[in-house]
C-alpha cells in the first residue's frame, strides 16, 4: 500500500539518497530533487536550484508532494552567507509547493545545533550527552534559521513537522561533501598503496573522547518513522547509531580492516588535507592499477570536512532517550557501519580490494 508521495531535496546526496532508497524499496512513491536530477532506480527525477525561484516553481508545479524531506545545504563563506543561501532555498521550495496537499516536512540538521556553526565550534560548551531540550547557543547558525522557516511554513500551511540531528553521517555516497566514510577509506587506500600508515588528523581530544555516528540507513529510518508516526510529530530528535567509541580504538580498528599500520596519534593535529596534498596523481595511479570507477580523488573526498569533525576540542555524544520514549528503538553498531561501508566501495570498484 502506498503511504505517501516524497519529495526527496538532497536526493544526490548522501542523506537523501539513502532515504530516497529506503522510502522507494518501503511503498513510498518518490521524487528526488536536486540541481541535475537523482538518476536512481525508482525514483522520479525533479532538476532544480532551489536558489533560483522560478526555476524552483516551474520544477515543482503540479507535483503531488504530501511529504517534504530536506537533506540539503549549500556552503558559503560566511555563516550570515550561509543563513541567507540556505533559508533563500528553503523559501523558495515552500513557496512553489502546494501546501494544501501537504502533510508533513522533515528537516535534517546535525549535531552543530549544540556546538555552534563551522566558524564557532564550541561557542555554546553544552554539557554532553546533548539532548534536544538544549537552549540555542550563542551566534549564527544556520540550523537555526532553517528551523525557523520550517516552523513558520507549517503553522501557515497546517502541516507536521520533524527536525532530525544526526551526527557524522556515515554511508554509501559518491561526491558528497560531507562524508567521512568514503573519506577515510580513500584515505587509508592510499596509506595502504604508498606504504605509509594511518595518522590519525585530529585533536588529542578527539582521540581520546567518547564520540558517536550516525548511519544513514538508520537516518532514514527513523525519518520515515517520525513522519508516519502520529504521536512523534513537531518534534526534534537526535539521530546517532545507539553506541558510542572512542576514535584511538577505532582508529586501528580501521587500520586492520585495511591491512594499514597506524601510527600513534601525533601531539599536533597531522590534516588530511596536509598530509594528502597532490596525492591527485597517486589516486589516478591507484585507480588505473585497480580499474576504478573513479580516478579522481577530489569527487570521492572531504578532507575538509573530516579534518573538521576530527579536530574538535571537546566531547561529542549525543542523547537518545527522547527517541526511544516516542518508540523508536533502532540501532547500528558504528564499527560494523563502517565496515558495511567500506565492503560495499570495494564491491562498487571506489575504493581498490
Amino acid at each position: 500500500m502506498q503511504k505517501g508521495t516524497a519529495l526527496v531535496v538532497g536526493a544526490t546526496g548522501l542523506t537523501g539518497g539513502n532515504l530516497a532508497a529506503w522510502l522507494t524499496a518501503n511503498g513510498w512513491s518518490v521524487y528526488g530533487l536536486s540541481r541535475k536530477g537523482a538518476e536512481q532506480s525508482g525514483v522520479i527525477p525533479v532538476a532544480a536550484d532551489l536558489l533560483d525561484s522560478k526555476a524552483t516553481a516551474e520544477a515543482l508545479s503540479g507535483l503531488p508532494i504530501t511529504h517534504v524531506f530536506y537533506c540539503t545545504w549549500v556552503k558559503r563563506e560566511s555563516e550570515k552567507e550561509n543563513i541567507e543561501a540556505n533559508t533563500t532555498m528553503m523559501r523558495n521550495l515552500f513557496a512553489a509547493l502546494n501546501t494544501d496537499r501537504l502533510k508533513h516536512a522533515s528537516l535534517v540538521t546535525g549535531t552543530k545545533q549544540y556546538l555552534g556553526s563551522f566558524h564557532a565550534y564550541g561557542s555554546g560548551r553544552i554539557e554532553t550527552p546533548f539532548r534536544e531540550s538544549e537552549p540555542r547557543v550563542p551566534g549564527d547558525n544556520f540550523y537555526y534559521a532553517l528551523e525557523d522557516v520550517l516552523f513558520e511554513a507549517a503553522e501557515r500551511g497546517n502541516f507536521s513537522w520533524n527536525v532530525h540531528r544526526p551526527h557524522t553521517v556515515i554511508g554509501y555516497a559518491r561526491g558528497n561533501a560531507m562524508n567521512m566514510g568514503v573519506t577515510l577509506a580513500v584515505y587509508a587506500s592510499i596509506c595502504k598503496a604508498t606504504g605509509k600508515p594511518m595518522v590519525f588528523p585530529g585533536s588529542k581530544t578527539q582521540w581520546n573522547a567518547l564520540t558517536d555516528m550516525t548511519d544513514a540507513n538508520l537516518l532514514a529510518r527513523q525519518i520515515e518513522w517520525a513522519a508516519t508516526m502520529p504521536g512523534a510529530a513537531n518534534q526534534a530528535f537526535n539521530t546517532v547509531n545507539g553506541d558510542t567509541f572512542r576514535w584511538r580504538r577505532m582508529w586501528r580498528e580501521i587500520g586492520a580492516f585495511f591491512d594499514v599500520d597506524v601510527a600513534d596519534c601525533p601531539e599536533t593535529p597531522q590534516s588530511l588535507e596536509q598530509q594528502m596534498k597532490g596525492c591527485e596523481s597517486v589516486w589516478q595511479d591507484i585507480a588505473a592499477k585497480h580499474d576504478l570507477v573513479e580516478d579522481d580523488v577530489t569527487k570521492l573526498v572531504s578532507w575538509w570536512h573530516s579534518d573538521a569533525d576530527l579536530g574538535r576540542e571537546q566531547e561529542c555524544v549525543n542523547d537518545m532517550t527522547k527517541s526511544r520514549d516516542f518508540g523508536f528503538t533502532d540501532y547500528k553498531e558504528t564499527r560494523a557501519a563502517f565496515f558495511d561501508l567500506f565492503a560495499r566501495l570495494r564491491a562498487e570498484k571506489v575504493i581498490p580490494e
